[in-house]
């Protein structure tokens, strides 16, 4: 069995016409009264047939020697009906009509020329039998002359029917080829302007090269060189510290530039709470987005929403006079511009994050260095020259008081041994020894010990041990070193009898430890405090801040004037706590 991706269309009209003989033969058996047994199993034989062929047809499938197999059947379909209904005496003489009209179909003017005078002889065969050899020539010269003349010229209709249907058809082929041709070159077209985007894209790390090339990229894959696409408004809106802003636009006025969005109501809030694109008409009637002047003449806009996992960077906003301009193609497309864009737009910033990581890391090195610096001048320099100046008091009490000389030389031994704690505890700070060897709650309480042994500061440690064995070696260091921070901090000017040291999992949630330095001193005003650091040489609650955000942590700082001070680090031990806590949907207890 053969089948085409083309219907057969000489196999339609061959079945259409068959379906008009057989209802045509019935209309007339009916009102001739010959309805009779034989008639109706000849016609049902014929319509099964009919139906098997139609059903092909529909198909586009042909039968082995599909169109004699046809013409086969409608002959013997014929001869049948001509033989039960008198034969060329009956009523139904022009029945061997069906059999020619399928002949014209298939074999045009030669094929009903010789199907008429198969079917003339075979109808003189039947009649000859059927009289007895009782016949008049003359009549069965009408009849061969009749099916003669109705092949041929069925032929020839059937001739210019189909080459003009043919023509028409292959018309349609090639208009059908043609447009599948125009959408493969459309697809391959929008395939490669995806691509340039990507190439584009990943090209740079330049935040602001990656803004106008998104822009550019949406510009030049939906408008082209199509008529209106010039008229279309474009613009980048990402979050600042609250606010939508424009970053980036096409046709935009300078004014409009300057404005932003709090994204709270009209289509800006529903892209930002729904992280689905939103397309609207009259954009100049939302109540946010009616600030911008040029706007007032869009008639449509898109505006579609730039998420990445639970992160939020902004929105692409697109409008145009055209009411119809964003069809489904345009929105699709624009989407997938979105999509990539925001994978852009989070490489540039981390890249410009791990710039500014790169001089964060500098700035505390060099911090680092100046705080031994202020630390070595502050402390062991300080008594190194003190037990200079000392040594040389002693030098000439020597000669003139030797009793006063010893005494002394007694306090210049006890500066030496005070220097040397010194450097101790300042060389355990620098490479805390006990933490590599014995973990983090042997350090904390080294710490302490020594804090008190060189500075007799009171230092207690409340540590839970099943909350440090939660954390990775790098975390442990890092807290190490807050501690020691918040700890400085305190005993150089919270004037504290206590510094009390906690770390232990958040009540509520056991994802989360909790790491508290708490102190009984006089107290500070916060935010005075964080608002001078500009002018401060200090950079104590910096160093804080920047040491909590390395293990993911939240830093919360509380303090007032004469109550002490709290300073707290919240530290997720998943990511999923780190969502929460980011989030704020973690309760912090008081």
């Amino acid at each position: 069995m053969r089948s085409s991706d083309y219907p057969y269309l000489a196999d339609w009209f061959a079945v259409s016409l068959r379906w008009l003989s057989l209802l045509g033969l019935l209309a007339g058996l009916s009102m001739l009264g010959k309805v009779q047994i034989q008639n109706i199993v000849i016609i049902l034989a014929g319509a099964l047939w009919n139906v098997s062929i139609t059903i092909l047809a529909t198909l586009n499938r042909r039968l082995p020697f599909h169109r004699p197999l046809n013409l086969l059947a409608d002959i013997t379909f014929s001869l049948f009906i001509f033989h039960f209904n008198g034969g060329i005496f009956g009523l139904l003489p022009w029945s061997s009509a069906l059999p020619l009209f399928t002949a014209a179909i298939y074999y045009e003017a030669r094929g009903g020329a010789w199907v008429g005078i198969l079917v003339s002889a075979l109808q003189v065969g039947l009649t000859y039998l059927y009289s007895g050899g009782n016949f008049s020539p003359q009549i069965m010269s009408v009849l061969t002359s009749f099916n003669l003349i109705l092949g041929v010229s069925m032929g020839l209709v059937s001739h210019q029917l189909m080459g003009q249907i043919r023509v028409l058809y292959q018309e349609q082929v090639r208009q059908r080829k043609e447009s599948e041709r125009q959408v493969m070159i459309a697809e391959r077209n929008r395939m490669q302007t995806f691509m340039n985007m990507v190439e584009t894209l990943s090209s740079t790390m330049n935040y602001r090269v990656v803004l106008d090339s998104v822009l550019d990229l949406c510009a030049a894959a939906i408008g082209g060189g199509e008529q209106g696409a010039d008229e279309m408004i474009s613009m980048v809106l990402l979050f600042g510290d609250h606010d939508l802003r424009v970053e980036a636009s096409r046709h935009l006025s300078a004014r409009d530039m300057k404005q932003t969005f709090p994204a709270e109501e009209g289509v800006l809030s529903e892209a930002l709470q729904t992280a689905e694109t939103c397309q609207i008409q009259n954009p100049h009637d939302d109540p946010e987005l009616n600030r911008i002047v040029v706007i007032k003449n869009c008639k449509s806009a898109l505006v579609v929403p730039m998420h990445r996992g639970s992160d939020a960077y902004g929105m692409i906003f697109f409008g145009h006079p055209n009411i119809d301009y964003f069809n489904v193609d345009r929105v699709e497309l624009l989407e997938m511009i979105g999509h990539q864009a925001v994978i852009a737009i989070q490489n540039a910033r981390l890249y410009q994050n791990l710039g500014e990581e790169k001089e964060r890391i500098v700035m505390s090195q060099e911090e680092a260095r100046k705080k031994l610096a202020r630390d070595l001048h502050d402390g062991p320099i300080q008594s190194v020259a003190a037990i200079a100046m000392r040594v040389d008091v002693a030098r000439h009490m020597m000669v003139k008081d030797v009793p006063s000389a010893g005494n002394e030389l007694g306090k210049i031994e006890d500066l030496a041994r005070r220097t040397t704690k010194e450097l101790r505890h300042l060389l355990f700070t620098l490479r805390p020894l006990a933490l590599e060897t014995e973990g983090l709650v042997s350090a904390l309480q080294t710490m302490a010990e020594k804090t008190f042994e060189t500075y007799q500061q009171k230092v207690r440690i409340e540590v839970d041990q099943s909350a440090v064995d939660e954390l990775e070696l790098g975390k442990q260091t890092v807290i190490f070193y807050l501690v020691e921070e918040a700890i400085n901090n305190a005993r150089k000017h919270a004037q504290a009898s206590l510094i009390l040291v906690r770390l232990r999992f958040l009540p509520q949630d056991k994802d989360i430890l909790v790491l508290e330095i708490i102190d009984n001193g006089k107290g500070f005003d916060v935010a005075e405090v964080m608002g001078s650091y500009e002018k401060r040489g200090s950079l104590g609650m910096i160093n804080l801040r920047e040491r909590s955000e390395l293990i993911n942590g939240v830093l919360d700082i509380q303090s007032a004037l004469g109550k002490g001070a709290r300073v707290r680090v919240f530290i997720p031990l998943n990511e999923e706590a780190s969502d929460r806590l980011q989030l704020g949907k973690i309760a912090q207890p008081r």
